[in-house]
């Protein structure tokens, strides 16, 4: 059975996957095919049912209910961390300030919105934003992925860092930034397994850390190995290999929040895979 199994091609993600990549975590039948795409390609994607198996932002999963469930492993949290909003001189807040994001579905883009409904935005590709910030292009960028540790080596200067925000409002949740989903068509059955597959792959990669981020660095973007590690250990960690209360009631306050907040057309269901 061939199961498509798309995520982000970023070193957090390469880890998480390099057990399955290599081959070193047995595939049990499955014929399994990686697809690389952004995550906001990802997102839109999902909205077709494109992959069998995909990485999302938790913003598209909220509209993906009905056709995909969250598998209960491959969470990307940020604890007191995550998207950044900087900008090329110092500014005290985001009036005035129209910000690039990554795409409208991303989960930075959602807590942006929490943060300040008002804010005004543009969309660019997401490794194109600090480029435009330097040039000038655009007063401020939404920065995620790799961005988050290479900002301040850039000369950019801090708005705010939109996990650190989320921490301090909720009282110390991570913030929920994207997770694996899996179609719901495939079957209970196939879905387990699939789920253990995804739980080892990554448990391979946190027990055999030095050749998975060896691995990884093919997919850091010009980061160097002690770069790349730091920023494999924000997003594959305890909470990547099982979200555990903390990081389930982490999702429901977000969507909630953003329900409430009016920024989902819906309250959402919030539903793991067993």
């Amino acid at each position: 059975m061939k199961i498509r199994i798309a995520h982000s091609p970023d070193s957090d993600d390469a880890f998480m996957f390099y057990g399955l990549a290599s081959g070193r975590v047995p595939s049990l039948g499955y014929e399994l095919e990686h697809v690389l795409g952004d995550i906001e390609t990802l997102n839109r994607a999902a909205f077709e049912g494109t992959y069998e198996i995909t990485a999302v932002s938790f913003h598209a999963y909220a509209h993906l209910t009905d056709r995909y469930i969250l598998l209960p492993h491959g969470a990307s949290m940020g604890d007191r961390y995550g998207p950044i909003v900087v900008s090329k001189t110092a500014a005290p807040s985001l009036k005035g300030v129209t910000v690039a994001v990554p795409g409208t579905l991303t989960t930075g883009f959602l807590a942006l919105r929490l943060f300040d409904p008002s804010v005004q935005y543009t969309v660019l590709p997401f490794d194109k934003i600090q480029q435009a910030v330097h040039a000038g292009e655009v007063e401020a960028g939404l920065l995620i992925h790799e961005g988050q540790i290479t900002w301040a080596d850039e000369g950019l200067k801090k708005i705010v860092d939109l996990g650190e925000w989320w921490s301090d409002r909720t009282g110390g949740l991570p913030l929920p930034l994207g997770g694996n989903v899996i179609r719901r068509d495939l079957g209970p059955r196939h879905i387990s397994t699939l789920s253990l597959l995804l739980h080892d792959s990554i448990a391979f990669g946190l027990r055999h850390r030095g050749e998975a981020v060896s691995y990884a660095m093919r997919f850091g973007r010009g980061l160097d190995r002690a770069k790349t590690d730091r920023f494999v250990g924000m997003y594959v960690n305890d909470l990547t290999l099982d979200y555990g209360e903390r990081g389930r009631a982490a999702v429901h306050r977000l969507l909630g929040d953003a329900a409430q907040a009016g920024l989902l057309p819906e309250p959402v269901t919030v539903e793991f895979a067993s």
